[in-house]
């Protein structure tokens, strides 16, 4: 489940990726804009910076911006910054593997071969989707990109 961190840094980089080209925001009308509480808002944009999603200016002309182009940005990459995995449980994580205390046997649990199937389905949306396309007209088909180069129309 996408954590209100998750919500709130995919509000904030559709914000940004609404700005024209060479603006800046300031967190505080970032937070104003989306109904988000500044001090949550302000760690959040942290993490995005230090993961090279965004990049920050001080002083008169100051604030936050895309450090890339809206079409570079991947939505999987995102919430994996701000929330973590994107594995519903542990056992099916890819980067963060944990074996269940009550599993005898990983390999053969159905459990976990169903939510490796629901990761995967999760993570073939979100990892071919970039922040422009997110930010795209609701409504409107977005065409993106499967993991093996072949377009596929979703929306």
């Amino acid at each position: 489940m996408l954590t209100k961190k998750g919500k709130y840094g995919l509000k904030a980089l559709v914000d940004l990726a609404r700005l024209q080209p060479g603006e800046t925001a300031f967190v505080s009308e970032i937070a104003l804009r989306n109904n988000i509480p500044k001090k949550f808002l302000d760690t959040i944009l942290l993490e995005l910076r230090n993961a090279g999603m965004l990049r920050s200016k001080k002083g008169p002309g100051g604030g936050y911006s895309l450090s890339h182009p809206a079409s570079e940005i991947r939505i999987g990459h995102a919430i994996r910054v701000l929330d973590g995995p994107l594995a519903p449980i542990r056992c099916a994580s890819r980067t963060a593997y944990e074996a269940c205390e009550d599993c005898a046997d990983p390999e053969t649990c159905q459990v976990r071969r169903a939510m490796t199937d629901v990761r995967d389905a999760i993570a073939s949306i979100l990892d071919t989707m970039t922040l422009e396309q997110f930010v795209a007209v609701p409504g409107v088909a977005a065409i993106i990109e499967d993991e093996d180069g072949r377009e596929k129309l979703v929306g």
